[in-house]
């Protein structure tokens, strides 16, 4: 079923929000993977056959699945652990091509459209996958 919607990707209107629509129906759980820690982070395919999501595997699935498309190929992905200064709110987003995906559970945003109150903690440059 992954492989079919990443291949729909390849043609689609908005495949962001594609992705935001698809991973607001994954299974969650409250918490199943550190976020600090990139070395516990699962690879795409035992993030989908664990088929668990917290948070932050909800945006490292749909970045894994905008960077396993030809459309994406060579496009260049951020996850950044953010948080809203004035809300004292976590964030995990996913930056691409001046989006990001995660700060609205229902859409991808421009990255201008973000609060000035947002700040980045930590920012992770994600590797190209073949």
């Amino acid at each position: 079923m992954w492989s079919v919607f990443r291949q729909s990707l390849e043609t689609s209107v908005d495949p962001l929000q594609d992705v935001v629509a698809n991973y607001g129906q994954a299974p969650t759980v409250s918490i199943h993977t550190d976020a600090y820690n990139k070395d516990t982070w699962p690879t795409p395919w035992e993030l989908i056959q664990e088929n668990q999501y917290c948070e932050f595997c909800i945006v490292l699935g749909q970045c894994y699945s905008l960077q396993l498309t030809e459309r994406f190929k060579g496009v260049d992905f951020e996850i950044h652990i953010s948080v809203d200064k004035e809300k004292a709110k976590d964030f995990y987003l996913l930056h691409t091509q001046e989006r990001v995906i995660g700060y609205d559970k229902y859409k991808h945003v421009c990255k201008n459209e973000l609060p000035k109150t947002i700040e980045t903690q930590i920012k992770y440059p994600m590797p190209k996958i073949q």
